[in-house]
């Protein structure tokens, strides 16, 4: 009991350094990563902790503020990804709609809530790595969904813009109604 309640405050404070929707930062273009140092090292190293903390499975820079492309993703061996400057450079036709939670949508995620979005079932990623070298990996299923989500958030783009009509309106009105 006491190591669920541990948990659980990890991930409210986790929680707490995350942007919140209706956040403009969320909804901003972001900038290249250019520098290849510790302080990006220590940037993966804290969004990543983050990340885990708050039980997601990736977590863009503009979710904790900063407007630089950078992401960790969560990949399906439990291995975290850090990406700078990540682009999907090959999707695939099959696609396959699924419900999605996102970190700065903490109000639905709290109202169990998933949006339902389309998302292609394979992707092709290319980043850089944490040197700065370039890496490209296919990626299928939930990882591809995953780093589709999580680039997706680099372009000011949340799930919520992703759904359906009907779908998207019912996400607007819940987060209407917990955040007035």
């Amino acid at each position: 009991m006491a190591r669920d309640a541990d948990k659980e405050a990890r991930r409210r404070e986790a929680q707490a350094r995350i942007r919140q929707f209706p956040d403009p930062v969320l909804r901003s273009e972001t900038h290249p990563v250019e520098a290849f140092d510790d302080d990006l090292r220590a940037l993966a190293a804290r969004m990543t902790e983050i990340a885990e903390d708050a039980i997601g499975a990736g977590l863009a820079a503009p979710q904790i503020g900063l407007l630089r492309r950078f992401a960790v993703v969560s990949l399906e061996d439990g291995e975290w990804i850090p990406m700078a400057n990540p682009e999907i450079v090959e999707y695939s036709e099959e696609t396959e709609v699924g419900g999605e939670g996102c970190l700065s949508l903490d109000v639905l995620l709290r109202e169990q809530h998933s949006v339902p979005v389309e998302r292609s079932t394979r992707v092709v990623v290319r980043w850089q790595d944490l040197d700065g070298a370039t890496q490209d990996r296919e990626l299928l299923d939930m990882p591809a969904r995953i780093v589709q989500h999580e680039v997706d958030h680099l372009h000011g783009v949340l799930t919520v813009d992703r759904a359906e009509p009907d779908a998207r309106r019912e996400a607007l009105r819940i987060l209407r109604e917990r955040l007035s």
